[in-house]
């Protein structure tokens, strides 16, 4: 029988992009979200892609009573990739309790829910931010955690910490978190993609948008961060490269190769890139020439980050494959097609 895999957050960004390789695999697919940063026509481009469109409900998963009417009508789900979640650092800092609540408390609604419907495996979106600024690059899953540089962060890191203790208080729980570091581009047929809500929080829409003409101008937030050329570092992962890795981790919890109940992996390309060279990279990928700015730093930001991706290259046999022109240019063709640019 199929296997049925919850994907909340399902109409994101990185959702829609994982609820496609899910179905290319052959899975079952149910996508909760309440659309509050994405739009419900991403199931018509998913089935587009896939030739399946998934089941969905739209609600908030913070809301106990409607979670738990969910699982007491789905109880054959197989395994659950939690993506669902406010995610902007720079929001985060400004309405720091809408953050926590939304969170925190959808993570604890679905363990309740996982517990009184006997279901057991639990893919958990982390993010690199858990590890601060770290005092040693490239980062492996050993690095430290520290303090957060924003509520965003910390969301994450006290999920994680959830996680592991509910793990732990009951065995029948089995969980891996995924700490992936900046996705970008989209799907190469260029029919999902990243498309926030209002102004972007992410460098590469707003790059691809200031492209489209939607943004006057691109802030690059700092030019004096200890880096070569003053500007933040980021390891850019390629979003169907990280969507193939949630499946990778599902069939690993499904068929018990996890070597604990509670397991990390960091999700990157082990390069870092200065937003400098991301928006030098697009020009030279594109053709399309950017007009940007140097502005002050952004309340949340660190400095620089990348990963040692080599733990989960060897153990979850995945490796990101894409590179970064190429990644960039199927950003552009994906806004191109939203904008209606030929």
């Amino acid at each position: 029988m199929t296997k049925k895999i919850l994907v909340t957050g399902g109409t994101g960004y990185i959702g829609s992009h994982t609820v496609v390789e899910l179905q290319q695999a052959g899975y079952s697919v149910v996508v909760v979200d309440d659309l509050s940063n994405s739009s419900l026509d991403v199931l018509d481009n998913i089935e587009q892609i896939s030739g399946t469109r998934p089941a969905f409900e739209q609600f908030n998963l913070a809301d106990a009573a409607q979670t738990d009417d969910f699982f007491s009508r789905n109880q054959d789900i197989a395994a659950i990739i939690h993506f669902a979640a406010s995610k902007a650092v720079g929001e985060s800092v400004k309405i720091p309790l809408h953050y926590y609540r939304n969170n925190l408390v959808s993570l604890m609604n679905i363990l309740d829910g996982q517990l009184k419907y006997n279901i057991s495996n639990l893919v958990f979106s982390s993010s690199c931010t858990v590890y601060g600024q770290p005092d040693k690059l490239p980062v492996t899953e050993s690095t430290p955690r520290k303090d957060a540089e924003s509520p965003y962060g910390n969301t994450k890191r006290v999920n994680e910490d959830i996680l592991q203790d509910s793990i732990k208080a009951y065995p029948q729980l089995k969980g891996i978190a995924l700490r992936y570091f900046n996705p970008i581009g989209a799907h190469p047929s260029a029919l999902i993609g990243e498309l926030p809500l209002g102004v972007p929080q992410n460098l590469v829409p707003f790059i691809t948008q200031a492209a489209a003409g939607l943004r006057e101008q691109i802030s690059v937030f700092g030019d004096d961060y200890d880096t070569p050329d003053g500007s933040a570092i980021r390891d850019y992962i390629n979003v169907v490269d990280l969507a193939k890795a949630h499946v990778v981790a599902i069939e690993r919890l499904l068929q018990n190769k996890n070597k604990a109940g509670y397991e990390v992996f960091n999700l990157g390309t082990g390069n870092g890139y200065s937003v400098l060279e991301i928006v030098h990279g697009f020009e030279k990928a594109t053709g399309v020439k950017l007009n940007y700015k140097i502005v002050g730093r952004r309340a949340g930001d660190i400095v620089k980050i990348w990963a040692d991706t080599s733990y989960a290259n060897k153990e979850l046999g995945w490796k990101a494959e894409k590179g970064l022109e190429e990644t960039l240019l199927s950003a552009w063709n994906w806004e191109k097609r939203v904008r209606g640019i030929n």
